[in-house]
């Protein structure tokens, strides 16, 4: 059997695109889910002290490279070029470029990892130069990333091998992966706390140990499709050579999000305390739509359409992006209305516990309403860059890249000032729309992306059904106020109804419309 033809017949027992969109993203919401726990258990055990900014900034940096170099610029580098080898080359060059590709991986990451420990302090400074007046929370930052930092070369080994096994169709494990950083995480903060002096250094130690058990995970899977790495050096390997090429642009290509997101923490550490806690806690709040649906759509389309475009299909290849973007719009526009209208609900219902106090909750909420206004285009972002990456073009996305970067700075500085927290998330929200906009253009104005017939009726079947939610929300909401005077079981039984009522009202209204499953599928 050729490779082109397994790969169609690992599509088809898998039941297409969308089901494998599900999987991932059932497996993405269990992490997301055990995520918001992690953040309810830090909250309660740290609130939006200097401990817990602290741990933020040093989490973060690792977490933000991981998420540049391994999961951003590295995948989207290394899936196509391993598509190309499965359909034009025999087994033994695969193994051989896995090879090369694991062991010049590992020894890179693992000099990069030992540098970053002995400069850790200045790491911190880099990317929170507002803790140099606060030599206690510098100090702590410091010792945290020194311990969190051999995260980054963990998980990028991990997200080389889930890169393997999705381009395989094992889409299942990688997804699942997370899962692990968060019980570690959670595990870590109610047993491992009472063990240090700064109760804190077990939430970094806590990194650690989910590093490792996220990576040995992948191995038996990677066993069983024949293709557990024997690491070598590789640095003048065509495939290597070819991925690094690949990898410098889309750095930015990818992960300009990310970069934003960070800018935001640069800009943040200036602000008064507790507004990187703000910004974490309504992050992780935006993230748990976008992980769940647009990184899995994002997740599956990339392997596919590297196919396509290696075996010359244009059609299927435009035919699958017009399907991600129909997606990601029956999602992304009402889950940033629903966080838009309970921002304050879903924080206090999450998160108002412990050391959260009532103006922690309403400050968190601003930045999430901010963030909700860019949910959307954060998604589309996610689903239209493969389609350049796919097609092994890195020139373009890293030019728009750069566009969107200058201008969240310019946004960043023009609304810091009057909206403080706020204004840098609604400047990363600005930034993103201008990015996934200049994506989809591109994509068009050079005919990879040819818009399908039906979207008229589509456009109008999602705006009588966000209007229907959005209606609902409103009509059965309640003030700030009363959601921080309700104790934790009345919080958690109202916000069930908000959203029971708001998922019944946006499902009812698309069915009456006409939209039926069966419209869904590719």
């Amino acid at each position: 059997m050729t490779s082109e033809k397994q790969d169609t017949a690992e599509n088809k027992a898998g039941g297409g695109l969308l089901r494998s969109s599900l999987v991932v993203g059932v497996m993405t919401m269990l992490s997301r889910v055990l995520g918001l726990a992690r953040d309810v258990v830090i909250a309660v055990y740290f609130g939006s002290q200097a401990e817990a900014d602290a741990f933020f900034v040093a989490f973060k940096i690792p977490n933000f490279l991981r998420r540049l170099f391994a999961e951003g610029a590295f995948s989207q580098a290394f899936v196509p070029v391993l598509s190309e080898y499965r359909t034009k080359r025999p087994k033994e060059a695969v193994q051989e470029l896995v090879n090369r590709v694991a062991g010049t991986l590992g020894v890179t990451l693992t000099l990069v990892t030992v540098l970053a420990m002995l400069a850790a302090p200045l790491l911190i400074l880099v990317f929170a130069p507002g803790f140099h007046a606060e030599a206690e929370k510098l100090a702590l930052a410091g010792d945290m990333l020194r311990i969190t930092f051999p995260y980054l070369l963990l998980i990028s080994l991990t997200a080389f091998a889930g890169s393997i096994l999705n381009s395989y169709g094992k889409f299942a494990v990688p997804a699942f992966t997370p899962v692990l950083l968060n019980l570690s995480l959670i595990g870590s903060t109610i047993l491992l706390t009472p063990y240090f002096e700064q109760p804190v250094m077990a939430l970094a130690w806590g990194v650690v140990i989910a590093g490792i058990s996220q990576l040995l995970l992948q191995v038996p899977f990677l066993k069983q499709i024949h293709l557990l790495p024997k690491p070598l050096w590789g640095w003048k390997d065509e495939g290597v050579r070819r991925i690094l090429k690949l990898m410098a642009p889309a750095m930015f290509g990818v992960s300009v999000a990310q970069i934003n997101l960070l800018l935001d923490t640069v800009l943040a550490s200036f602000l008064q305390t507790g507004s990187i806690s703000w910004l974490y806690y309504s992050d992780r709040l935006m993230e748990l739509p976008l992980g769940i649906f647009g990184i899995a759509i994002a997740t599956v389309i990339l392997p596919s359409l590297s196919r396509q475009h290696a075996g010359d299909d244009p059609k299927a290849f435009s035919a699958t992006l017009d399907w991600a973007v129909r997606l990601v719009l029956l999602i992304g526009i009402p889950a940033g209305i629903a966080l838009f209208l309970l921002a304050e609900p879903l924080i206090a219902t999450l998160f108002y516990h412990g050391r959260m106090e009532d103006r922690d909750v309403i400050m968190a909420a601003m930045s999430l309403r901010a963030y909700s206004a860019g949910l959307l285009f954060f998604m589309l972002i996610k689903v239209l860059a493969p389609g350049y990456f796919a097609r092994q073009d890195t020139k373009t996305p890293v030019k728009i890249a750069v566009y969107a970067m200058v201008s969240n700075m310019v946004f960043n500085l023009a609304l810091v000032w009057s909206l403080q927290h706020a204004g840098l998330a609604l400047a990363t929200s600005l930034s993103a729309a201008m990015n996934a906009g200049m994506l989809l253009w591109g994509l068009v104005r050079t005919g990879v992306f040819k818009v399908h017939s039906g979207w008229g009726v589509y456009a109008s079947r999602l705006l009588l059904a966000n209007g229907a939610m959005a209606g609902v929300l409103i009509w059965l909401g309640h003030s700030p106020d009363v959601w921080l005077d309700w104790t934790l079981l009345e919080r958690i039984e109202n916000l069930t109804i908000l959203v029971v009522a708001g998922l019944g009202a946006y499902g009812l209204a698309l069915i009456v419309s006409g939209l039926r499953p069966g419209h869904l599928r590719h």
